[in-house]
């Protein structure tokens, strides 16, 4: 049986932890210099983990120890440490602190942020969820902000109402006015940031806003779910990633799955990554003329 050599190292130096600052292990006599420089690797200024790849909770949970574990946890690993999937595990690592001169990985700054916003998570001390949003809705390009904030509505029970109440008590802070116009566009139906994507380009083409994970019924009391599409014209458009092509059992499900849409009566548009916008628009415009025109005769 293999065993992970990770917990192995971390056992030999009793009372460290995997992500440590060095001047209270060498102060507690866990770790001696020459082991610290030799066994570990610094992540930041007087933070140290194995030596090896970091997570993205680990580089947070440094981050916060550089801050002499005063910060507080915000945007992208705020969302992460909520359960946001899709988050870059190298994002820099952002806390409100007061510190002008962070490290590189890490995005300090120093704004409002009253007791009711912050919370727990992971053992950290970390933005709520509706506080999480209101930082990402007004940071950014758009469209990334959009599906930033997507992902934690997946992944949380995110209140856009307790996102507009935080923008209401913080009238001076930057980005306000991208706010509202980005909550708006949020749909917590996305699974990917490229659905989100696909989403927002069919809304600017045009089309009305989308339903997300519309459910099917199928044989035997199960359901089928669509990305995305219009269910009264029974047309959807979804987003189809590698994973659909190189993962055998699913490609085989794609294609039993497909048959019985059409067998229902419903249109599907499939998008790859590759495929250009104004072609997916054009595909999806004859699709939706070919219903209406159905729907006229």
């Amino acid at each position: 049986m293999s065993v992970h050599p990770q917990p192995l190292e971390l056992a030999a130096f009793p009372g460290v932890k995997r992500v440590f600052r060095g001047s209270e292990a060498l102060a507690a006599g866990q770790v001696n210099r020459y082991q610290l420089g030799r066994k570990f690797q610094r992540v930041f200024p007087d933070v140290y983990a194995p030596v090896g790849p970091l997570s993205l909770q680990d580089r947070t949970v440094a981050a916060w120890l550089w801050s002499g574990r005063l910060a507080i946890v915000t945007g992208q690993a705020a969302a992460a440490l909520h359960g946001s999937r899709w988050v870059d595990p190298d994002v820099p690592v952002e806390l409100n602190f007061g510190n002008n001169r962070s490290p590189r990985g890490i995005i300090t700054r120093r704004e409002s942020l009253p007791a009711g916003e912050i919370g727990r998570r992971g053992g950290l001390p970390v933005t709520t969820v509706a506080r999480t949003a209101f930082d990402l809705s007004r940071r950014g390009p758009r469209r990334r902000a959009i599906a930033d904030v997507d992902a934690l509505a997946n992944a949380t029970r995110l209140s856009t109402g307790e996102v507009f109440a935080i923008a209401g008590r913080h009238p001076h802070l930057r980005g306000l006015r991208h706010v509202a116009d980005r909550l708006d566009s949020v749909d917590g139906g996305a699974q990917s940031p490229r659905e989100t994507y696909l989403r927002l380009d069919l809304i600017g083409a045009g089309f009305p806003p989308p339903h997300t994970q519309i459910a099917v019924a199928r044989p035997e009391g199960r359901w089928y779910y669509l990305d995305m599409g219009w269910p009264d014209l029974m047309l959807a458009v979804e987003y189809d990633g590698e994973q659909h092509r190189t993962d055998r059992a699913r490609y085989y499900g794609d294609v039993v799955r497909l048959e019985y849409l059409a067998s229902r009566g419903w249109i599907v548009i499939r998008v790859l990554a590759d495929h250009r916008r104004a072609d997916i628009i054009g595909r999806v415009h004859r699709a939706w003329e070919s219903r209406l025109g159905c729907a006229a005769g």
